[in-house]
């Protein structure tokens, strides 16, 4: 792939996506990608719901991920996750619109930190997530 960062970015993480069926099931959307960024929303389903009626905390750290992966995939070579931490600072509910933003905080010949966090449709903070990137084939 060719082009600028941007288009190299752009192109990654739509190829990556077009093959994410555990994302586009959950129905997350890339909202944006920049190199070593992504900005992915989800909406919480009914069926997301724990016993407690609110937003399991699994789909949470799910969405968080797939940021850190279309982030850390931004840049062209193959990269999967080494590692992660979730920290969850309040529910989300049904019907809310959770928005993950993922930023680039270090990145070396086969690793990176990324951090990602998660917040509602009022800018309430949901989670922090922090996740390790390891690149294949480095």
């Amino acid at each position: 792939m060719g082009g600028t960062a941007q288009e190299l970015a752009e192109a990654s993480v739509r190829a990556m996506y077009d093959k994410d069926r555990a994302s586009r099931a959950l129905g997350m959307r890339v909202l944006e990608v920049r190199p070593g960024a992504a900005r992915v929303r989800m909406k919480v389903r009914p069926g997301m719901a724990n016993g407690h009626g609110i937003c399991h905390g699994g789909y949470i750290f799910a969405l968080a991920d797939s940021a850190f992966a279309f982030a850390c995939n931004s840049h062209g070579a193959a990269t999967v996750a080494a590692g992660a931490t979730i920290d969850f600072l309040r529910s989300a509910k049904v019907g809310d619109q959770l928005v993950a933003v993922a930023v680039e905080r270090s990145r070396a010949r086969r690793t990176g930190v990324y951090d990602v966090t998660v917040h509602n449709q009022h800018e309430d903070t949901i989670a922090l997530f922090r996740g390790r990137s390891h690149r294949r084939g480095a």
